[in-house]
């Protein structure tokens, strides 16, 4: 295991600005500045009831299983990283799992989900299989994997590695990267990026609520979406009137 990684502290209210955020405009966000694949493809939620999460990623590596290192008895081997890694993560941090895409045998289950969760994680990530889906799928614990597997962990995979880079469904995760999933997926945030996109997201967010309500309405994509620069100062003008009449409705109720 490598040396922990010495981060500066990610900016006050980054975390909560990207939480607000879909992994879709998450996505579209990193795309315009050149980042074409940033979604774990293939990974999806197993909690029917944790609605999602954001936090930097806590990294753990995976390779093959060797029949002469992990013998039969897998508790015994002297191979506890999975353990250390659950029981060090700090909280707020997501787990990630580079488990080669391979959900043959499991990268977790309840009591290690439950533990993180108890612990203060913010989430559990893996590109290859987690057990228990019928608990995990009840417990308000943001958990993410490519399959539901029954088969135990150290019949396939060997924890190599925890804090070192990894891929993780194709896609190249850091310690310290912050990753944001949702109802829709996972996607991957460079770190030094994380800033910069927290704020357009949250305004892409709102113009697409707004052009949302226009399409629901019925009108064309043309010129609404993508908007055209009509559309942009309609928008604008929207929200200002908006922004009057709250602040008007604020003022009359402290009459």
């Amino acid at each position: 295991m490598m040396a922990e990684p010495q981060l500066a502290p990610l900016p006050t209210g980054v975390l909560d600005m990207l939480r607000q955020a879909s992994t879709s405009t998450l996505a579209t966000q990193l795309y315009r500045r050149g980042f074409r694949q940033p979604t774990l493809i293939g990974v999806r939620p197993l909690s029917r009831v944790a609605d999602g999460f954001a936090g930097e990623a806590f990294t753990m590596r995976f390779i093959p299983a060797r029949e002469d290192v992990n013998p039969p008895d897998p508790y015994r081997s002297g191979n506890t990283l999975q353990w250390d890694a659950i029981e060090a993560v700090p909280p707020g941090q997501v787990i990630v799992v580079d488990s080669r895409g391979d959900a043959s045998a499991a990268s977790g289950g309840d009591m290690l989900m439950t533990r993180a969760w108890k612990r203060g994680a913010a989430g559990f990530v893996t590109d290859g299989g987690l057990r228990d889906g019928h608990v995990l799928s009840q417990l308000p614990f943001p958990t993410y994997a490519r399959d539901v597997s029954i088969t135990t962990r150290a019949a396939f995979h060997h924890v190599a590695d925890l804090q070192v880079p990894i891929g993780c469904a194709g896609v190249a995760v850091y310690p310290g990267d912050v990753l944001v999933g949702d109802r829709d997926g996972v996607v991957v945030i460079p770190r030094a990026l994380a800033a910069e996109i927290a704020e357009p997201a949250r305004e892409q967010e709102r113009l697409e609520a707004y052009l949302h309500t226009r399409i629901q309405a019925g009108e064309p994509l043309w010129g609404v979406y993508p908007p055209s620069e009509e559309t942009r100062a309609q928008y604008k003008a929207w929200q200002e009137a908006s922004s009057d009449a709250t602040s008007t409705s604020g003022h009359r109720g402290d009459v």
